[in-house]
């Protein structure tokens, strides 16, 4: 174990968002080992591992009781092989096991929190080779959110296994702000819903569509603080969760441009080749996975359509077209009359001055330059997404 005094986060994870797996959006507590092995197959079998998908986490339930020394343990009828060995199948397949705890008493589903174990419960986790923890914030009275993430952090540190930490805290204290010492990625937002413009009201809280992530904090604010190694989380993805496949090619559009981590959360086993399509679209994830890590921003906004613009490597840029109506509408973007200039970043890109060929995202045999005007139509509840390279 690592001395306590030297604690910190672990660096040099995460330094790309975070790919990967969660089954609480489809699955919520319906959780057991035979289900999550199913699942790291289908990742495999799927192409997802090799379009970059590596983690498989387990979220609320699995959790059963804690021994008379207050470690704790898998429930038993879920999971009766025990976490060590459904992590050794992960592992031999070339992926990752990740897990969920809470930083409150309980789990937001009522089982064992790790409030007073989490020195234990960080041990268990390296003993049984977990890789990647999501933190929750229930039943957490009285508890400041800093000082109970860094304990986890310490913790975690002390116990000696590599883990990316998320911290799912909701944006309720402003994570961003004191996060990246501690995680490597924040939630910033409460949960999301398989809605792409809708809230769902449960009484005492709402989960929320798309469109209602995407506009709860302010963007600009944010994405100062997200880069490698530490991320700005709007939540889990719901691509093949019951939208439109406009709609779930618009949601893992626009999680890219965020530099969001992608962490599907639909069934693996039984998605449809659309879904597939659209979860392993190699030139929307290397938009994501991007080495410079610029969280993309807003640059204009009429009516319905909004443009996105993600600063990349290399001098390029992505952009994307969102049309948030439901009806189609006519596009004619003239290029010359725009100019993209990044003061986060400090990359800019002067249409009137330079030109750049680009490509579609989700059709790479439509190109074109920006000599001349976009013109085009965006379906409702659907984007246009291309790679700008400038033309030397």
């Amino acid at each position: 174990m690592l001395a306590l005094a030297d604690a910190q986060k672990f660096e040099g994870l995460a330094l790309t968002p975070p790919m990967g797996w969660n089954s609480w959006n489809h699955f919520g507590c319906d959780v057991n080992e035979r289900m999550i092995r199913e699942m790291a197959d289908a990742m495999v079998e799927s192409g997802m591992k090799d379009a970059g998908y590596v983690y498989v986490n387990i979220d609320d339930c699995w959790h059963g009781e804690r021994d008379s020394l207050g470690f704790i343990h898998p429930d038993p009828e879920r999971f009766p092989s025990g976490m060590k060995a459904l992590a050794d199948y992960i592992h031999e397949k070339g992926l990752k096991l990740g897990i969920y705890s809470d930083a409150g008493w309980t789990t937001c589903a009522g089982r064992p929190g790790s409030r007073g174990h989490e020195y234990q419960d960080a041990v268990q986790y390296a003993k049984w080779g977990i890789d990647y923890l999501k933190y929750d914030w229930c039943a957490t009275e009285a508890l400041n959110a800093e000082g109970a993430y860094l304990t986890m952090r310490d913790a975690l540190f002390a116990a000696g296994r590599p883990v990316v930490f998320s911290l799912c805290e909701w944006g309720n204290s402003n994570p961003w702000e004191w996060g990246g010492r501690i995680g490597h990625l924040w939630r910033t937002t409460g949960d999301i819903y398989n809605c792409f413009d809708c809230v769902k009201d449960h009484g005492s809280w709402s989960s929320w569509g798309v469109l209602q992530i995407l506009d709860m904090r302010d963007n600009d604010l944010l994405r100062r603080y997200a880069g490698p190694g530490h991320w700005n989380d709007p939540d889990m993805m719901e691509v093949g969760n019951g939208m439109s496949v406009s709609e779930d090619r618009a949601h893992f559009s626009l999680w890219c441009m965020l530099s969001a981590p992608l962490i599907a959360g639909n069934d693996l086993r039984s998605m449809g080749a659309e879904t597939r399509a659209i979860l392993t679209n190699r030139e929307a994830i290397a938009v994501n996975q991007d080495s410079l890590g610029i969280q993309g921003y807003k640059h204009a906004a009429v009516d319905s359509l909004e443009v996105w613009v993600k600063p990349l490597s290399g001098n390029r840029f992505a952009v994307c077209f969102l049309n948030r109506g439901r009806n189609a509408t006519k596009m004619a973007f003239t290029w010359r009359d725009h100019c993209f200039r990044d003061e986060h970043s400090g990359r800019e890109a002067d249409f009137s001055q330079a030109t750049y060929t680009w490509f579609n995202v989700w059709d790479t045999s439509d190109t074109g330059s920006t000599r001349k005007p976009l013109k085009t139509i965006v379906p409702g509840h659907d984007v246009l997404m291309l790679v700008l390279s400038e033309k030397r």
